[in-house]
Order: C-alpha cells, then sequence, then structure tokens
C-alpha cells in the first residue's frame, strides 16, 4: 500500500525548514514577471528538480495577452530637505507593483494622489498592484501619511515595463499512472509569508517527499504567478489537461486558524469528498465551502470550458484575516507548527486519494466465510479484532465497483486506516477485485459532464 505518512509526529526540522525556505524568498521583490520571480524559482530549484519556462510578451492566452515584463531596481520619497521619508530598500512593498517609472518634483497635494494606506492598521503597509493599468505610486503606513508636511516632494521609481517574458516553474513526478494530481500555488507576492510563501513552501517539501516515493498518480507541481500565470499554462498546456484528474490550489497555510476547504465548481469529485472527509475526520473546527468564482487560480482551473476537479486547501480563506495584504504579513505571522500541519493534512489527503479505489465483491451472495481463510480473529489497523471483522463487513456489503473506499468510510462512521487495512486483507485472499474499465460507471452522460 501506498504511504507518503509515516507518522503523525511533528517533525521540527520539517517545519524550520520550511519556514527558511520562506525566510531565504521574503525579501525578494516579486511581480507577475520580471526577475525577482526568476531568482524566487531559482531558491526553489535547489530544493526540488524544477522546469523553468518562459513565456513572452504579447503571446495570446485566451482573452489575455501576456504583460509586459516588469523589474524593478530603486524607489524612494525625498523631503525638500533631501532627506528619504519612504525608502523601497527598507520594504518592497512601499512601491505600487507594476510601477511606471516616475522621477520628478511635485507638491503635497499632488503626491498625495499617488499614495495607498490602511487607515484602520495605522502601523501597517498596505500592498497594493497595478498590472494592467499605468501608473505610479506608493504605500505608506497611515501614520506616515499623516506626518506629510506641505513641501515639495522628489519622487523617484526605477522601473523598466518593457517586452520580455512571463516566467514560471513547473516539477513533474511521474507516477504508476499517466492520470495526474495538480498541485498549484501562486508565487507572485512580493514579502508576504502567509499569502503565499507558506503555499509555495508547503509544496516544495510535499514535491520532494514524493520524489522519495512511488506513487500511483504522477503529479504535476506549478510554481506560477497569480490569475495570469494559471491562464498562461492552461493556454501552452492543453494537451495536457485532459490529464489531470485531482488538484489542490495551494495557498495561506502558515497563519493560525483552522482549514477551509474550497471545493471545486463541481462539487461532487474525488478531490472534493477526499479533502471533506480527511479535514473532518482531523477536526470539526474545519471547514468545507462551496465553490465560488472568487479568490485563488482555482477559478481558472474551473473555468467551464475545463472544469476541472480542482480545490484550493487553505487555512484561514484570503480577506479573513486583518494581516492580509499588508507588512504584517511577515515571518512572524507564519508558524512551524502551523506549516507542519498543513503539510501532514496535505500528505494525508495525498495518501487517502492514492488509496481511494472501488472494489468489487466477487462473493455477493450472502457473507463469505472469514474464519477459513484466517481472518476471522484478524486485527485492524486500530488493532482491534471487532473492528476487523466490522470493517470487512462494509467492503463486502458496498464493494459493488460503485462505492470508493472514503464513501465506505463515510457510511460506516469507521476510519480510513480501518477500511483499508480490511480491503487490502479481503484483497489478499481473493474475496476482493479491481473492476475492469467498462465496470466503472462514467460521467460522460452525468449532468454535470455537460459542464465541461
Amino acid at each position: 500500500m501506498f504511504s507518503v505518512i509515516q507518522s503523525i509526529v511533528i517533525d521540527l526540522s520539517l517545519g524550520e525548514a520550511m519556514h527558511s525556505l520562506a525566510s531565504a524568498l521574503f525579501p525578494i521583490c516579486r511581480s507577475i514577471t520580471g526577475n525577482g520571480l526568476r531568482e524566487s524559482l531559482r531558491i526553489i530549484s535547489s530544493e526540488i528538480p524544477l522546469e523553468i519556462r518562459e513565456v513572452a510578451s504579447g503571446t495570446a492566452v485566451f482573452d489575455w495577452e501576456v504583460p509586459r515584463e516588469w523589474n524593478i531596481s530603486d524607489a524612494y520619497i525625498k523631503n525638500s530637505k533631501g532627506e528619504k521619508i519612504l525608502d523601497f530598500r527598507n520594504s518592497n512593498l512601499h512601491v505600487l507593483n507594476y510601477s511606471i517609472p516616475v522621477h520628478q518634483h511635485v507638491t503635497l497635494a499632488e503626491l498625495k494622489k499617488h499614495l495607498h494606506y490602511d487607515k484602520e492598521h495605522p502601523e501597517w503597509i498596505p500592498y497594493r498592484t497595478s498590472y494592467y493599468k499605468e501608473e505610479w505610486g506608493f504605500c505608506m503606513s497611515y501614520n506616515q501619511y499623516c506626518g506629510l508636511e506641505d513641501e515639495m516632494y522628489e519622487v523617484c521609481i526605477d522601473s523598466t515595463l518593457m517586452p520580455g517574458s512571463l516566467t514560471y516553474g513547473e516539477c513533474f513526478i511521474q507516477g504508476e499512472l499517466s492520470d495526474e494530481v495538480l498541485i498549484s500555488s501562486h508565487i507572485c507576492h512580493p514579502s508576504l509569508a502567509n499569502d503565499n510563501l507558506s503555499g509555495v513552501s508547503v509544496a516544495t517539501m510535499i514535491a520532494r517527499k514524493l520524489l522519495q516515493s512511488k506513487p500511483r498518480y504522477s503529479y504535476r507541481f506549478l510554481f506560477i504567478p497569480g490569475t495570469i500565470g494559471a491562464i498562461t499554462w492552461l493556454a501552452q498546456n492543453e494537451h495536457v489537461v485532459p490529464r489531470i484528474k485531482h488538484g489542490l490550489v495551494a495557498s495561506l497555510l502558515g497563519g493560525p486558524g483552522p482549514f477551509t476547504y474550497k471545493k471545486s465548481r463541481r462539487g461532487d469529485t474525488e478531490i472534493d469528498q477526499v479533502a471533506e472527509f480527511v479535514l473532518k475526520s482531523k477536526s470539526s473546527t474545519n471547514n468545507v465551502i462551496d465553490f465560488f468564482p472568487y479568490g485563488y487560480d482555482e477559478r481558472q482551473y474551473c473555468s467551464p470550458g475545463f472544469n476541472l476537479a480542482v480545490g484550493c486547501l487553505s487555512r484561514t480563506p484570503f480577506g479573513q484575516y486583518d494581516e492580509y495584504h499588508t507588512s504584517a504579513d511577515n515571518l512572524e505571522y507564519i508558524t512551524t507548527a502551523s506549516l507542519e500541519d498543513s503539510y501532514h493534512t496535505y500528505l494525508e489527503i495525498i495518501n487517502v486519494l492514492e488509496s481511494n479505489k472501488k472494489y468489487i465483491n466477487v462473493n455477493p451472495k450472502c457473507e463469505p466465510q472469514l474464519g477459513r481463510r484466517g481472518l476471522y480473529n484478524q486485527q485492524g489497523g486500530d488493532n482491534d479484532n471487532q473492528n476487523f471483522q466490522l470493517a470487512a463487513l462494509w467492503i463486502l456489503n458496498l464493494s459493488d465497483g460503485e462505492h470508493t473506499l472514503v464513501s465506505i468510510c463515510q457510511k460506516s462512521k469507521m476510519s480510513f486506516n480501518s477500511i483499508n487495512f480490511a480491503a487490502q486483507k479481503l484483497l489478499e485472499c481473493g474475496l476482493l477485485r479491481e473492476p475492469d474499465s467498462d465496470e466503472l460507471p462514467s460521467r460522460e452522460n452525468s449532468p454535470l459532464s455537460l459542464l465541461r
């Protein structure tokens, strides 16, 4: 039986490794294109083998176009005395991401037209972008804003916006099957630890773990700029899409709070069932919500033209914690404990997905005689003979080629370990078999298939 989970004991060195990776990536000024993105992908490639792809500016990707490449080397605001009152080198959040270059002297009234702040959190710097509208701007704390005097200011943003390319990273792990599981993380945000260096770090370590195993499914890990990156990848890889059977968008995995799983658009896919089963088995405080067409890149993978079985698994969702998209989403906000817990939860979902098969009872007329097959006193995954007998009876009764092991767990209220252990024993003694492909129910005529 495939298993990437060796123990539920938290490995502190693992949490420290993920936090260390996030720390190495944190100072880099990233955006949806540019050298900061490339530098970040090179750091990740020191942990896992990564194919780094470049897609030229101007390339048509469905209704979009790959934008011009943005890079920045410096930015500041100086007062009339020549003193820097705001410095990009102190925080790359100080610059409106994708600002066009500017170097001029302006009045306070003119400067204020280009300033962004957060009144509700007067000490924090907000994160703001202007990807598709050419303008310049700065972000500062509200306290800094209130301290500005009525004088002339020198503003400088030393940036470039010119033809280049969009960069993304891809790690592919070949399994026994050509069917794929997609794990996607956005990597475009600068100096925001939870959103989404936490997701990037967890996904990287999961890939490293799977590289050491022999999975049944193949796995494709994407490290992409948000929105335009997913759109670009889908446009460039339509031939790959039919192989993607399950997927998760990994984001916001280092902060406090329970997990929230956002279902795929279809809502009843195997990844939806497995993720909900694992989360509810772990804690009743974990949340499962329906799909809605806003959020992270699940909305691209679940667009009606693709309708992939891709959900999003986070801790506290985007916009629901005060630190979101501010300078307070820093390395102190994410913890090794949360990163470890997220890592193990993702691996548990993968472990269940790998083992979640359908079987057929080869002796369906009444209960088979378990005793003469050495199964009557068998102890199961929970070291309980009675538990094993009950698990075996549930499996035999529901193994009709339509019920997965997870669905049997849900009906029986038994653990996946118990059900899976019993299934393997019944398979070994010939009481179960895997169905042929023509015995499996087809989704082609289901109402949901018509949305694909």
